[in-house]
């Protein structure tokens, strides 16, 4: 396999899988203030993404895709609001376990990742087009 076309591919798989991890942590934002509809029903839970390696059969060449979306299990936030209709017994509702902070530090992770990919694919893409020219 051409050497620049492994690199495009790598930043591809790069730029795929920050896109969808985007995604993710737009979802979560979105839903920091989701609650329940009925009471004690639990409100929207965090979503996270795990990435995993894989190397391509003909280049050899490793890339990375996202392996699994998966719920964060830790605690709802428990709030006092006796009149939401998704409050308990007690009158405490149910909060997302979603930090906005954290999500926002995630999604400048994913920017940065994405923006280096694209780097190295509009790099590549640039090199190729040199060799091309210089072949003429």
């Amino acid at each position: 396999m051409d050497p620049l076309k492994s690199v495009l591919s790598v930043a591809a798989s790069g730029m795929r899988a920050e896109g969808q991890r985007l995604k993710i942590v737009s979802e979560n934002v979105a839903n920091a203030n989701s609650t329940g509809t009925a009471a004690g029903e639990d409100p929207y839970r965090r979503k996270m993404v795990s990435f995993q390696e894989v190397v391509d059969r003909d280049s050899g060449a490793s890339m990375v895709e996202v392996e699994s979306v998966s719920y964060d299990t830790s605690r709802f936030e428990l709030r006092y609001d006796p009149s939401h209709p998704a409050a308990d017994g007690e009158g405490f509702v149910k909060m997302p376990n979603v930090s906005t902070i954290l999500e926002m530090s995630n999604m400048r992770e994913a920017s940065r990742s994405y923006q280096a990919n694209l780097n190295m694919f509009e790099t590549a893409r640039g090199m190729r087009s040199q060799l091309l020219d210089l072949l003429k």
